[in-house]
């Protein structure tokens, strides 16, 4: 069984399915706010805001398949390289939260433009907010099911594919790419890795992903732990969860 799992079959569905069907998820779920999301108070809240059950239920999909694939997975989790992870994701967060504390904090107000939006200094307190709940239970529910996708599913699936998968991926394309050592380092691998990586996420938030993206290579090539990579994005989405939460900066999320 366990050469089955590290099958170069098994490895590829292992570390594509989730992230496919985590992406899956926000382009239907787009789709569904078109057609039924209705932002006015006396609208249910699942139309509301349909991300308050999308969320949730696509958390638990992928929770499913990270489960189902575990055995694909070499984290090579150690004291040394989480501890390491866990300063470089704080120190990564804070250089993503840099411009919207600076928007915050030079006291502006509307919309940016020039360098000031490129580097991505903006309001951004239009996003999911779970305050929509007047129910304890459901407001406590809701912000544990945020805080569970962030720091828990996201940092799983993306570093799975983003650094186990893609890096090994664009060095060896057209042979085993799975023989290729984790945490190489090559221009190639960070340029594209990196380039990709900005690319997902929204213009606002370009300047952050580049820098992000360059310690989480360099976290990468340093320990050669896939682990330590999960640590760094666990600990930056929580403690951007956090401080989405104390500053109402819900267009982070």
């Amino acid at each position: 069984m366990a050469d089955l799992a590290k099958s170069p079959e098994r490895l590829a569905r292992a570390h594509l399915v989730p992230f496919a069907v985590f992406m899956v998820f926000l382009i239907l779920l787009q789709l569904v706010a078109g057609l039924i999301e209705w932002d006015h108070p006396a609208a249910p809240w699942w139309r509301r805001d349909v991300a308050q059950w999308g969320y949730p239920l696509q958390s638990l999909v992928v929770l499913g398949l990270l489960a189902y694939f575990w055995k694909s997975y070499t984290f090579n989790w150690s004291w040394k390289w989480s501890l390491a992870g866990v300063g470089f994701g704080a120190v990564g967060i804070v250089i993503w939260l840099l411009p919207t504390t600076l928007y915050d904090y030079w006291g502006l107000v509307g919309e940016t433009d020039g360098w000031m939006k490129w580097v991505g200094i903006a309001e951004r307190t239009d996003g999911f907010d779970p305050g929509i709940f007047e129910h304890p239970a459901a407001y406590w529910t809701s912000l544990g099911m945020r805080f569970f996708r962030a720091a828990v599913i996201v940092a799983f699936v993306e570093e799975i594919f983003w650094r186990g998968f893609l890096m090994r991926f664009v060095m060896d394309w057209e042979g085993d790419y799975w023989k290729q050592p984790f945490g190489r380092a090559h221009w190639k691998s960070y340029l594209i890795v990196t380039g990709l990586f900005m690319a997902a996420h929204a213009p606002v938030d370009y300047a952050g992903a580049l820098a992000y993206g360059s310690l989480t290579y360099l976290l990468c090539v340093w320990s050669k732990n896939l682990g330590a990579c999960v640590v760094m994005h666990a600990v930056a989405n929580f403690l951007m969860g956090v401080y989405i939460m104390a500053y109402g900066k819900y267009g982070l999320w």
